[in-house]
């Protein structure tokens, strides 16, 4: 299966404001959530995909309501004016790694399958994970793996880098995780990879930046009562999502008018995130981490 659709029922119901309307499911994928979508709409519906992946294009579903769109999420309202479906009733972003993704070894997403260190989301264009690790400085790795990685030897991760690259070039991932070594404790060492993965792969796919480009497009590209629902899997998409969806800016500031109410363009509809029951997690565990949250759009000039 290419990817198990987290947090399905939840997502699709929080999501649909309208079954006449115009929906977009940013990140096919396998395309779970949008055969999901597709079914509680009217005929008069439509449903948009998103997928930057070429592999996703194999998954497209054979319905009139539906068209499938090869890019990436953040020129997401650039192509759906071009298609005079603008703006839309709902936005849909599941923010994880297929699990085809994952499980594909010359895809290079995971630490735990030997492969290219490629990481690319798109893999036909764009710089490789192999590149940012033979390419970049030290300084720039340290900051790159305790932002995105968010861990704590940073600095040693990058000199260990730079001794490995030395000798030969940094190509595959069990090359990678031979040069890290002397800071993969015994117990610990998947989540140590798992962080050092992740900050590449960001950096590889832009990902913050995209997602932020992605988010500010939702404010005039949904309409009034219309919804954003956002499945997010690490701390860093979640603050971004957490900030936006309650203030409308990425700092998190709520900025008020003159009687002290508060200026947004989003009600929430989640005042906690919602995550996955035990019972989906012992099914899928890859959806343990998941954390989703959804706003309406509200007329906020008022």
């Amino acid at each position: 299966m290419y990817h198990t659709p987290v947090l399905l029922t939840e997502s699709i119901s929080g999501l649909i404001t309208c079954t006449k309307g115009i929906y977009v499911d940013l990140t096919f994928g396998g395309g779970g959530h949008s055969r999901a979508l597709l079914q509680q709409l009217a005929p008069e519906g439509q449903l948009f995909g998103f997928d930057q992946d070429p592999d996703a294009q194999r998954n497209s579903i054979a319905d009139p309501r539906f068209q499938l769109v090869n890019a990436n999420f953040r020129h997401w309202k650039r192509f759906m004016q071009f298609h005079n479906a603008y703006p839309v009733n709902g936005v849909l972003a599941d923010l994880g790694v297929s699990s085809y993704q994952f499980d594909t070894p010359e895809r290079g997403f995971s630490h735990r399958l030997d492969g290219r260190l490629d990481m690319r989301m798109n893999h036909s264009k764009g710089i490789t994970a192999a590149d940012v690790v033979n390419q970049y400085s030290v300084e720039r790795l340290t900051e790159l793996f305790a932002q995105y990685g968010e861990v704590k030897q940073a600095y040693r991760i990058a000199q260990l880098i730079e001794k490995g690259r030395e000798e030969q070039p940094i190509e595959e991932s069990g090359e990678l995780k031979e040069v890290l070594k002397p800071i993969l404790p015994p117990g610990r060492e998947n989540k140590i990879l798992s962080q050092i993965f992740q900050a590449l792969r960001i950096e590889v796919n832009e990902e913050m930046d995209a997602l932020k480009e992605m988010l500010q497009q939702t404010v005039e590209g949904v309409e009034t009562g219309g919804r954003i629902a956002v499945i997010s899997y690490h701390s860093l998409e979640d603050r971004l999502v957490k900030n936006f969806f309650r203030s409308g800016n990425f700092e998190g500031k709520i900025e008020k008018d003159f009687y002290g109410n508060p200026i947004t363009p989003f009600k929430l509809i989640t005042r906690k995130a919602i995550v996955p029951s035990q019972e989906e997690i012992s099914k899928n565990n890859r959806a343990r981490s998941a954390k989703l949250r959804i706003v309406e759009k509200i007329d906020f000039s008022l």
